[in-house]
């Protein structure tokens, strides 16, 4: 570690996105170290010696590294507040289980939509039939989402963690029609969405990682100024 307290090891329009925004958003000073996917990078030994499991984002802390996006979402609100309710404040039970939900739920939905072949195998009739199954399971986690979602003033970190899942919904994986889903279909994350993308932190992170100027509602396929989302 240098005197920035921390260092963000990333890849554009990545998970690593959600924590950029969370540095960003809680003013924290930071650099940036590339992860270059196109090249295996988050397989290479040194990367593999932050995070075992070769998965992004790794933030490097004066504590140690920490990986997994929800964890890293978590320390960094109770380290320097301004993302949530405090650990004895009202409305923090409220936070971690959706949060979890998250992390627990609506995350791996996504992996198993974007990456079929790790879970049902090569061929294309399996991950077909996996992808559909997915995608109705997404659209009734998302409904459950809108139900009870309730935006306050200031975003937290379940704003900051589902925000960017809405926006991989609509451009991933490229090969799909993206006609199954629509985010003005569920209003209170359209809301969220919307809002959030009008955050100084969020038009910071269009700029380091080119994704446009309507990221959450009207994404587009990102056009970085160094490396690649796959």
């Amino acid at each position: 570690m240098n005197d920035t307290p921390y260092i963000l090891h990333y890849a554009p329009d990545n998970a690593s996105m959600i924590i950029r925004i969370a540095l960003e958003e809680i003013r924290a000073p930071y650099v940036t170290r590339l992860v270059d996917r196109h090249r295996g990078g988050q397989n290479a030994p040194d990367y593999l010696a932050l995070n075992p499991a070769g998965k992004i984002p790794v933030l490097e802390t004066r504590d140690g590294a920490l990986f997994e996006t929800g964890a890293i979402l978590l320390w960094l609100a109770d380290r320097h507040g301004g993302l949530g309710p405090a650990p004895t404040a009202p409305g923090r039970g409220d936070m971690l289980k959706w949060l979890f939900f998250l992390s627990n739920t609506l995350h791996p939905a996504l992996r198993m939509l974007f990456y079929p072949g790790s879970y049902a195998g090569a061929r294309a009739a399996d991950q077909e039939r996996l992808r559909a199954q997915v995608r109705d399971a997404i659209l009734c986690h998302l409904r459950l989402l809108d139900a009870n979602w309730r935006q306050s003033e200031h975003p937290c970190i379940s704003d900051i963690y589902l925000a960017p899942m809405l926006r991989w919904l609509r451009l991933y994986p490229a090969d799909q029609d993206a006609g199954w889903f629509d985010l003005t279909a569920f209003p209170a994350l359209h809301s969220m969405a919307q809002a959030l993308e009008t955050r100084p932190s969020v038009i910071a992170t269009q700029a380091a990682e080119g994704l446009g100027p309507h990221p959450f509602t009207a994404p587009r396929a990102p056009c970085p100024p160094e490396g690649s989302p796959t």
